[in-house]
């Protein structure tokens, strides 16, 4: 039984290598965003609780630094947490909380930020989260803000449409004014004022999203329109390597039309 696992994993490793060298000579998206989707489901599959299934998609999101830095991905934006996963119980949420508090304590003190230089940001609503949470993204972005390398961005509390609401109170507020004129608003005007608008390239060339469902509940509504959209039937913590490279290989074999 050893020896067969031990097959197995060699010509997994020669597959994957193979995979990559494919990857590598073609164009690799500059701006990957990720829906990190089926922790749960994950853990009912595997026998044990909601808890562990988010600590494994947790240990996945990390190693998924590692993997983005090899492939030379210079953004990522990652699905953490929606607006809508706040009407989870109070119970399930409580264990979210200490999870992403834990896991930001990590990425605070992570070697890899400094060594890539990676702006970290977060995106969302932070004021639907306890304030410790808040404290510490803003020490991450307080840290970071000098890179520009490689871009992390972390939408947590986060809704398409609460962005998009958010843009045009703006616009409202700067119109009602007069600061500014209905005639002198153009798409520019939203960029402009998204949650992402920072980012050199704003707009993900390809969004990920795994455990097979097919939608991308409200993540970067505006900034995606044309994005290419890869449906992974693998639920995030049992992602792998493979599977990004994977997705990245379908993203080169498709032909970008924005719209034409």
């Amino acid at each position: 039984m050893l020896e067969s696992a031990l097959r197995y994993l060699g010509a997994y490793k020669v597959y994957e290598g193979r995979l990559k060298a494919q990857v590598e000579g073609d164009e690799i998206p500059g701006h990957v965003g990720i829906i990190l989707d089926g922790n749960r489901r994950w853990a009912q599959i595997q026998g044990i609780s909601n808890g562990l299934g988010h600590e494994e998609g947790a240990n996945r999101a990390e190693e998924l630094l590692d993997w983005c830095h090899d492939l030379g991905i210079k953004t990522v934006t990652l699905y953490v947490l929606s607006t809508e996963n706040l009407d989870r119980t109070p119970k399930e949420l409580a264990a979210l909380f200490r999870l992403i508090e834990a896991r930001l304590n990590r990425l605070l003190s992570d070697a890899r930020i400094s060594k890539y230089k990676v702006n970290v940001r977060a995106i969302g609503h932070l004021d639907l989260l306890p304030q410790s949470i808040v404290d510490l993204l803003r020490a991450i972005e307080r840290k970071t803000e000098g890179y520009s390398d490689h871009y992390l961005n972390i939408a947590v509390a986060y809704g398409g449409r609460a962005e998009i609401t958010d843009v045009v109170r703006s616009v409202a507020q700067d119109v009602k004014s007069g600061k500014l004129s209905p005639e002198a608003i153009t798409e520019d005007t939203v960029s402009r004022r998204l949650y992402t608008a920072y980012l050199p390239n704003q707009e993900p060339d390809l969004i990920i999203r795994t455990s097979g469902e097919e939608r991308t509940s409200g993540f970067l509504l505006w900034q995606g329109a044309y994005s290419e959209l890869v449906f992974v039937d693998v639920f995030w913590p049992a992602f792998r390597y493979i599977d990004l490279l994977r997705a990245i290989r379908t993203y080169q074999k498709r032909r970008r039309r924005y719209g034409r």
